[in-house]
């Protein structure tokens, strides 16, 4: 129960940061590229680094840190940063095939399925 919670406590502060930081670029950068989420996803997935070797290889925090911070506070801040973690994992064990067909694969069906989901309910809404 004690994780669900670190998970959970995590989760809201990654998300509120997420809401803040896109916002503040976004007002900055007032330009149709979305520049605040792309700083997200490029700063999420260079936290996750950072702390995936600080608590699960180096073991330099306390293994509770990793539900706050990996799980909570990073995967409510961008699940990019899940993304990037898993398709290196797969680069690191030498299935370049996988991690390949994983990075296409996700950023085609995901983007596919939101327009997909678009059009659908549109249409069952018109």
């Amino acid at each position: 129960m004690k994780y669900l919670i670190f998970v959970a406590l995590g989760g809201a502060s990654g998300a509120l940061a997420r809401h803040a930081l896109a916002n503040w670029v976004h007002q900055l950068w007032e330009k149709p590229f979305p520049l605040g989420t792309l700083l997200v996803n490029v700063l999420g997935s260079f936290a996750i680094g950072v702390v995936y070797v600080m608590v699960i290889e180096k073991q330099l925090v306390h293994a509770d840190w990793r539900g706050v911070l990996m799980v909570g506070f990073l995967g409510a801040f961008t699940t990019f940063s899940t993304f990037s973690l898993e398709t290196i994992t797969l680069l690191e064990s030498g299935q370049l095939g996988t991690a390949l067909g994983y990075m296409f694969g996700s950023a085609f069906v995901c983007v596919a399925m939101a327009g997909v989901a678009i059009y659908l309910t549109r249409l069952f809404f018109a």
